[in-house]
């Protein structure tokens, strides 16, 4: 179907961003829209096109649509228009060919694995990665006698060495969840590819704003575009963008195994696309500024951000990204109780496992995401029971510092 679609790229749409081109918000308003040929009716903003059929008004037309000389819709599992103009957003703010929507981030990570991964072929994943792709990974893909190597994050030797002839693949978060580790996507990128090894990067951490994958020589990045992409926790959904090509395979994919995006879903996604950069802006800023201030806290033991010289990854997070994000993890000075005290105490977050959203939010690891795992099991992974992940949103830095400073007295 792949091949009877529009063009991404056109004036603001996709392809790599000059350094005279429009910025992020320009695109982020704009881009996908603007063009007239996009728009329906004149108007300014992408209906929601809620159909499941398309129809045609006579064979002549249906031959036309089979020869690819018609690029328009069919059947509402192969594409929608409001879909459309989200992907041409979401490939013009990567600087990628083309884009893909699917129903939920861990769609995307499915799909992908299921559409590149050969039988008996081999993958190379890091360690700090999450919980459900390695456990999609552990339980799904050694169905098909897919052979996977965990290494550490950032460490490039450690990927070479695990690369085999049967290699097909290298994916990893940058950052990753939840210690926020940052890969040089540039090396990653040359050892993979003188091994004819393929590099895709899960960037939902980062977001287009912060980190632009491709650049680097990423082969194709995927979003949770429920996080920061749609910015309003009321959505699920998921993406990746990449060259021709390789979205065309995906595209396909999703067609025959259904995990499809609700029209109303891309347009809220379109809609909280427009205000992705503005928003950034305040995550990066909130970040930075509460991420220094809990380092300095006598309560806190230990804290990670990229953008923190304290960060095992902070030379190349500086380098490679125009901004850290708003999620901060760090280790509580106290015992399972006291962080458990410590997170029931805070009153602008809220208690829950997501991140990216205009509203903070704040949780125990060790109770959320890892809650049916031992102690031990826990801690095998890095997961300890004063470990708290908060995903600072768009509010007030002082709000939310004086928030947690008086949150902190009780742990």
């Amino acid at each position: 179907m792949n091949e009877r679609r529009p063009p991404a790229g056109e004036g603001l749409s996709a392809g790599p961003r000059s350094s005279d081109g429009p910025g992020d918000s320009t695109r982020a308003v704009h881009a996908g829209e603007r063009e007239r040929a996009h728009r329906h009716g004149d108007a300014i903003t992408t209906p929601i096109f809620q159909t499941s059929t398309y129809t045609f008004d006579d064979s002549e037309q249906v031959r036309a649509y089979q020869e690819g000389r018609l690029p328009r819709d069919e059947y509402g599992r192969y594409g929608n228009p409001t879909w459309r103009a989200v992907e041409r957003k979401l490939a013009a703010l990567e600087g990628g060919d083309d884009a893909v929507l699917f129903a939920s981030g861990m769609c995307a990570a499915t799909t992908m694995f299921l559409a590149l991964l050969p039988q008996g072929s081999h993958l190379v994943v890091t360690s700090d990665c999450y919980r459900r792709t390695r456990q999609f990974i552990r339980q799904y893909l050694t169905k098909l006698g897919v052979e996977t190597t965990v290494i550490e994050p950032a460490d490039t030797q450690k990927l070479a060495d695990a690369l085999r002839p049967e290699t097909k693949l290298f994916f990893t978060e940058s950052p990753t969840n939840p210690y926020l580790r940052v890969i040089d996507i540039a090396e990653a990128a040359r050892v993979c590819h003188a091994r004819g090894v393929q590099v895709v990067i899960d960037s939902t951490f980062a977001s287009p704003v912060n980190q632009c994958a491709l650049s680097y020589g990423a082969d194709l990045v995927i979003h949770s575009a429920t996080k920061y992409l749609s910015g309003h926790n009321d959505l699920l959904a998921g993406c990746a963008i990449g060259p021709a090509p390789m979205i065309g395979t995906l595209r396909d994919a999703v067609g025959v195994m259904g995990g499809i995006l609700d029209p109303h879903a891309a347009w809220l996604l379109l809609r909280g696309l427009k205000t992705l950069g503005l928003r950034m802006a305040r995550h990066n800023e909130n970040g930075l500024r509460i991420a220094r201030w809990l380092e300095a806290h006598p309560k806190v033991r230990r804290l990670w951000y990229p953008g923190l010289p304290s960060h095992p990854d902070h030379a190349i997070a500086a380098a490679t990204m125009r901004g850290f994000g708003g999620v901060v993890t760090f280790e509580i000075d106290s015992d399972f109780d006291g962080a458990q005290r410590f997170v029931d105490a805070v009153r602008i977050p809220y208690i829950g496992p997501s991140l990216g959203g205009v509203e903070s939010l704040i949780e125990l690891p060790a109770t959320m995401s890892y809650w049916d795992l031992s102690r031990d099991e826990r801690y095998a992974l890095g997961i300890t029971d004063s470990l708290v992940r908060l995903s600072l949103g768009v509010e007030d830095g002082e709000d939310l510092i004086a928030d947690l400073a008086q949150a902190l007295e009780r742990a």
